[in-house]
């Protein structure tokens, strides 16, 4: 057997087996639940930090197993769901993304429906994404003028719901309900909390909220649906993609299922890139050395008041490396987790069938054995000779093996053309605030406020 294998259990006992080392502390029947509801990634990293790359720690009387490190994260992330189920470990999005969609659906329902939203993200199409995301971008800072001040996670998230809604939902949710959409996908977003990882349908003011969040908008896709096909316009977007794709049965989608998918492709493609651009931007602008270095990739390529196309965003090589290097030190996500379905080994260990296993990006990218210097900004690490980011299953920002975030490259390309258009046309310096991380919702973003003052590029200080 070799380190990797995940190997389902045959007896009560296999020779070598052993259980992995509890993380000390918790308190009867609820265990660590207290701790991890309080500061959940304080609670992972502790337990990496004392029981090294594999740790197992208890909530209402379920053991959770963090698997930390490359050999690790391969051992779970190539294993079958018949194994490692991801459906029976998120149940806390079934909500979200409703009942048949997603990880509310079989396995094999699930992968047919992920597999319908590949037409979205092929070249062609991304490359019209590309000038979507380059014309919201340039019409936003229409309004800017010479010199002014944003605050960043305000201003990324309005941005990217702009340029996100537009790819993925089309225009008529860009256009017509921009308002509405914000705020139905703010409730919708903030019923996902820790809590729902223990039980997505207790009776909380969140969750209320998500749930009439998610009728509403479910109201709001039917009637575009019903609108296009009154009308016969085909947009280029995941919407379109998904009114025109079918089951291998042939059974079409109905309404509802294409609300959850789109919810889902909007939760990948708006929050990554979101926080995202928000990291690249700040943890830059703390590294003047690498802000010079990008800056002057951008305007050196765009000169010539070349147009921000596909091809040309994919030739920023530093500018891609200081986004790969934000979601380094910054993954959206800071747990992915598997429930085993059948009691199983996994490098040794005993798994029994209702524990869940984890891996943490934000733990794993801090791992020193892992990344040389690991708390340190660098983008250089993606470079030709040290490409940290090819070792397998070491770089997990995007998760990995056959659930691997299938919208990476549009992530990448939204946010690379977002810091093009800004930082040819402005500079930016930072007004003071302290710079932590909000630890509060599912995904990882700076904590507001975080004060920008920008200036047009070549524009003198005015004089206060």
């Amino acid at each position: 057997m070799t380190p990797y294998t995940v190997t389902p259990k045959q007896s009560p006992t296999t020779k070598g087996e052993k259980d992995p080392p509890a993380l000390r502390g918790g308190l009867p029947l609820i265990g660590h639940t207290r701790a991890f509801v309080r500061d959940t990634v304080g609670l992972l990293q502790r337990t990496h930090d004392e029981c090294g790359a594999v740790g197992k720690l208890k909530l209402l009387g379920k053991d959770i197993i963090l698997f930390t490190g490359p050999e690790a994260h391969e051992a779970l992330f190539r294993q079958p769901d018949r194994v490692l189920s991801p459906n029976a470990a998120y149940k806390m999005m079934v909500p979200v993304f409703g009942e048949g969609v997603a990880y509310g659906a079989e396995p094999s329902r699930m992968a047919e429906q992920m597999h319908m939203l590949y037409p979205a993200l092929r070249n062609n199409r991304m490359r019209t994404y590309t000038e979507i995301v380059a014309r919201e971008t340039l019409d936003t800072l229409a309004s800017w003028g010479d010199e002014g001040e944003i605050e960043a996670s305000e201003f990324f998230a309005m941005l990217t719901n702009y340029t996100s809604s537009s790819c993925l939902l089309g225009k008529e949710f860009r256009n017509e309900m921009s308002e509405e959409f914000a705020k139905v996908y703010h409730d919708l977003e903030r019923g996902i909390v820790a809590w729902g990882y223990i039980h997505p349908y207790l009776p909380i003011p969140a969750f209320r909220r998500r749930d009439r969040a998610r009728a509403r908008l479910g109201e709001m896709v039917s009637e575009i649906v019903e609108a296009r096909k009154r009308s016969g316009y085909r947009g280029e977007d995941f919407l379109q993609t998904l009114m025109d794709a079918a089951y291998a049965d042939g059974q079409r989608l109905t309404d509802h299922e294409v609300t959850g998918m789109l919810v889902a492709a909007m939760f990948a493609g708006h929050h990554t890139s979101a926080v995202t651009t928000a990291w690249t931007l700040l943890e830059l602008l703390r590294h003047p050395r690498f802000l010079g270095e990008v800056r002057d990739e951008i305007r050196d390529r765009y000169a010539k008041k070349e147009s921000y196309s596909f091809q040309s965003l994919r030739d920023l090589e530093k500018t891609e490396g200081a986004v790969k290097e934000a979601l380094r030190i910054h993954p959206p996500l800071f747990i992915l987790l598997r429930a085993a379905v059948q009691d199983c080994e996994i490098l040794g260990y005993r798994v029994k069938k209702g524990n869940w296993v984890a891996v943490s990006p934000l733990v794993a990218h801090r791992d020193e054995a892992t990344f040389e210097n690991a708390l340190q900004f660098d983008p250089m690490r993606y470079e030709p000779g040290r490409e940290e980011d090819k070792r397998p299953f070491a770089y997990i920002s995007f998760g990995g093996g056959r659930h691997k975030c299938m919208g990476n490259a549009f992530a990448l390309l939204q946010i690379k053309t977002i810091m093009a258009v800004l930082l040819h046309r402005y500079d930016f310096e930072l007004l003071g605030d302290a710079i932590a991380t909000d630890f509060q919702g599912l995904v990882l973003g700076p904590k507001p406020p975080i004060r920008l003052r920008y200036r047009r590029h070549g524009q003198s200080p005015v004089r206060r």
